[in-house]
């Protein structure tokens, strides 16, 4: 019997063939490709011919095929379509997969042959762009762990394996925790909920096999019925039950983890000769240490908290207007600002959704992709692996540029958030292979579905990440589209947001589901003098998050997480009406693997130059300049990470931004 992981794909456009992939193929795939991928290193690392850049560092890339195409596969469906049998293969190859690496970082042979290329660079007349690929080939060697050896060599690959096992773990019980919770709703306690919120619910009552409509823990159910329930002890409940994810106690409890996975993390720095985990993490990101972040956020955070403390004032005060004499709370906040920005800006949510049709904000996405870069987008009528993903070919003048596939729907297998992940990378080496790019958010489902005005800039945000796999032009695949530092790779996906807010964008595409109508003139007008609003109350939540998140990895890790958090909250002033954006227990960003942690401020650091990149745009002639457009293609999103970030910036602007941009862009400037 053949297993469809390993035999080639002939379908279209070389996609996996999930018709017949099933779950019983993933254990054998994954044994065959880390078995034939370690024979591949090893017969590099031991070639009797000298070390060149072709048979060491390009015989490297070349190693692995399979590997990335099973795990290519594997991973997208364990996030986005999880199954029991996918969860206990995540849990069995998590350490096996780091072990593999491991054991590839850890060969003397084939570090000794890097190391050689690396010291000969000068000599090698390489290409920029294979010149920076030996420098990152043996950067991420170091950074491994590759000159440790005996007793140290063996506690690195201990560690990273077991934070493998952590991170799966944290990641399990999370989904459990959101899969597991849901509150029956009576018809009673639908009361004074827009159609949008009652149909979402009723909806996810009908998915998790209800007689009626339930409230879940996902976040395009849970946000509007915070801010449209006129009840206040469904609203505490709920809101309860969202921030205690991952803290419930028993099995999923993902508080003992987060302390183990810091303690480890400080150790594998303090292995490798950095002072925390902080001072390893930055010094490859364009920050390049902790003192510069932190310069970063609290820059924003004063003037933030201010404006979140007069928020509060107010809200405080509708509250009390309602008859309630207590403290504003948590579960109250999104509520009365709900109510607020009605009554301030005239702009009721429940009347702009039918505007906002999922399918009418993926047409407008496509349409500035092609006034933009000239693509083109085509359905697909392809086997995909869930019945709610739909696929499109991505065409320029004719020519296949890539697979796009949208996941666009919440549902209890698929973990909270959204993302961009790629199932094939661009790359020209060995041979040329055009991107397969997926989009996964959870969106509520209806018929049709409709969404906020926040989800429409989710789904902007993640089609940007998209542009920057789909337009990657370079030839090895470690450096295309969103290889790039972290607090760089936000820029492109936090920038394309900038088009949501383009008039003439609003006017061909935000129309009305049933009727086909634009947006009345009034209404866009009060949609773009909003968009700031309760930005106080947006920016204190994340930049909170931020920057406990940065505490968690300077100096030594905290015996007690949630201890460590509780003080940074407190020396901040905290407002108490308003929560971390993701605490510690379901901190995934942090905790679910190394992406962001210490990391998370990456966003805002994207931001100060998307404030200013979208400004160039807007001195050149418009948000559609052309010139600014090729650009932008040349410089940054068809660069992928050939370059520092810095240089591509450079670039693009002339000249790095400073943190006005965004000060003004969130309306926090003074």
């Amino acid at each position: 019997m053949t297993n469809p992981l390993l035999d080639t794909w002939t379908g279209p456009f070389g996609l996996p063939p999930f018709e017949t992939i099933e779950d019983s193929h993933f254990g054998p795939a994954l044994e065959a490709a880390l078995a034939e991928d370690l024979a591949e290193v090893e017969a590099v690392a031991n070639s009797p011919e000298a070390p060149s850049f072709t048979n060491t560092i390009e015989g490297l890339l070349r190693c692995g095929a399979t590997l990335d195409r099973v795990t290519g596969v594997f991973f997208n469906l364990a996030g986005s379509d999880s199954t029991p049998a996918r969860e206990a293969l995540m849990r069995e190859f998590s350490p096996k997969l780091a072990a593999h690496a491991s054991a590839i970082y850890g060969n003397r042979a084939l570090f000794d042959r890097i190391r050689q290329l690396w010291q000969a660079r000068e000599t090698l007349e390489l290409t920029p762009e294979q010149a920076r690929v030996l420098m990152l080939v043996h950067r991420n060697f170091i950074r491994a762990g590759a000159a440790l050896q005996g007793a140290e060599a063996d506690r690195m690959k201990a560690i990273k394996e077991r934070l493998a096992v952590l991170g799966t773990s944290f990641t399990q019980n999370l989904l459990a925790d959101e899969r597991d919770w849901s509150l029956p709703l009576s018809e009673a306690d639908l009361d004074g909920l827009p159609g949008f919120v009652v149909e979402a619910a009723r909806a996810a009552g009908r998915d998790r096999g209800a007689e009626g409509p339930v409230l879940t823990l996902s976040r395009s159910l849970i946000v509007p019925f915070l801010q449209f329930s006129p009840r206040c002890d469904l609203r505490e409940l709920a809101y309860k039950a969202w921030v205690a994810r991952g803290a419930g106690g028993g099995e999923t409890d993902n508080r003992a983890i987060a302390a183990e996975i810091l303690k480890l993390r400080q150790e594998r720095a303090q292995l490798l000769g950095y002072q925390d985990f902080a001072s390893y993490k930055l010094e490859t990101e364009m920050a390049g240490t902790p003192d510069k972040v932190r310069e970063l956020l609290m820059a924003v955070w004063e003037p933030a908290k201010a404006r979140a403390e007069a928020d509060a004032k107010v809200l405080e005060a509708m509250m009390h207007a309602d008859g309630l004499n207590a403290d504003l709370a948590p579960w109250d906040w999104r509520y009365y600002a709900e109510k607020r920005r009605k009554a301030e800006h005239d702009l009721d949510e429940a009347a702009l959704k039918p505007y906002l049709s999922l399918d009418r904000m993926i047409a407008a996405a496509f349409d500035c992709a092609y006034r933009l870069f000239g693509l083109s987008f085509t359905p697909l009528d392809v086997p995909l692996y869930h019945p709610d993903a739909r696929a499109w070919e991505v065409t320029r003048n004719g020519d296949h540029v890539a697979v796009f596939i949208g996941d666009y729907f919440a549902r209890g297998s698929k973990r909270s958030g959204a993302w961009c992940s790629a199932m094939r990378m661009q790359s020209k080496f060995p041979e040329v292979q055009r991107p397969v790019v997926v989009n996964v958010c959870n969106f509520a489902k209806g018929d049709p579905a409709l969404l906020s005005y926040d989800d429409a800039r989710t789904l902007f945000h993640e089609f940007g990440h998209a542009l920057h796999q789909m337009l990657s032009d370079v030839t090895y695949d470690m450096v295309a589209g969103t290889s790039v530092a972290r607090d760089f790779v936000e820029l492109p996906s936090q920038l394309f947001e900038h088009w949501l807010e383009v008039p003439q964008v609003l006017r061909a595409f935000a129309t009305h589901v049933e009727t086909g109508a634009a947006m009345p003139q009034e209404m866009l007008d009060k949609v773009l003098k909003a968009a700031n609003f309760d930005q106080g109350f947006a920016t204190v939540e994340y930049v909170a998050s931020a920057l406990v998140d940065l505490a968690f990895h300077e100096g030594a890790a905290p015996e007690d997480p949630m201890a460590r958090q509780a003080e940074v909250l407190s020396g901040l002033g905290m407002p108490a009406a308003i929560g971390m954006r993701h605490a510690t227990p379901h901190f995934a960003h942090v905790f679910a693997g190394d992406g962001y942690s210490s990391g998370y401020y990456s966003y805002m650091w994207s931001e100060v130059m998307d404030a200013d990149a979208f400004a160039a745009f807007e001195e050149a002639g418009g948000a559609f300049d052309p010139e600014m457009a090729e650009k932008l293609e040349k410089h940054i999103l068809s660069a992928g990470g050939s370059q520092e970030a810095e240089a591509l910036y450079l670039a693009f602007r002339g000249r790095m931004p400073g943190v006005d941009a965004l000060l003004k862009g969130r309306g926090l400037a003074a």
